[in-house]
């Protein structure tokens, strides 16, 4: 398959979450136009201590139910901070946005954090999630720091239940439950 140069992109359109950028890529003698939804990236947390996985049980509102997931959220709160810190170490932001996500929604404060995995969206949607393990923490004096409309419940569940919830599409955010159940499988403890 012969490799494209990507060309210089436009900006179509541009909100607080997501741009429409036109992106064209130059592959042999032919221009191929691509139009890409891109957002900031997020991170998600696979917090782990004895055999069990801290999941979060959040009312999402796009599902008009309780669904759940992993810890997480966004690198940058809006796609202009993200534009300006893009040629930047995007690791380093991400590893912080991690630790401040993790006290957010878990209350808890991170005191070993190692990168897993990155998932990319795809071609046309630009949208990465860095998962990180997180397997050393202490608890906040203070809890959990909610931000405001959001509902969350930190629950431990063993691997074989994290697995089960995986399955049966308790955790529907469909790319945490290929990277979960991959972390699950490397981690042996799978029945």
């Amino acid at each position: 398959m012969a490799k494209g140069k990507q060309l210089k992109e436009r900006i179509e359109y541009s909100g607080k979450t997501f741009e429409i950028v036109h992106r064209p890529l130059k592959v042999k003698d032919r221009i191929i136009r691509l139009e890409v939804a891109k957002r900031s990236p997020g991170i998600r947390l696979i917090i782990v201590k004895n055999n069990k996985i801290l999941l979060t049980k959040e009312y999402r509102y796009e599902l008009k139910f309780y669904d759940y997931r992993l810890p997480g959220g966004k690198v940058f709160d809006s796609l202009k901070e993200y534009n300006q810190n893009i040629d930047k170490d995007m690791m380093k932001h991400a590893i912080g946005a991690a630790k401040k996500e993790c006290i957010e929604e878990t209350g808890l404060i991170v005191k070993n954090i190692k990168h897993f995995q990155t998932s990319k969206a795809g071609l046309t949607v630009d949208w990465t999630l860095y998962y990180f393990i997180v397997d050393k923490f202490e608890k906040n004096p203070a809890g959990q720091q909610l931000e405001h409309g959001e509902d969350i419940e930190p629950e431990w569940k063993t691997f074989d239940e994290a697995k089960n919830l995986c399955l049966n599409g308790k955790i529907s955010e469909d790319r945490s439950v290929g990277i979960l159940l991959r972390f699950l499988l490397k981690s042996g403890k799978l029945t």
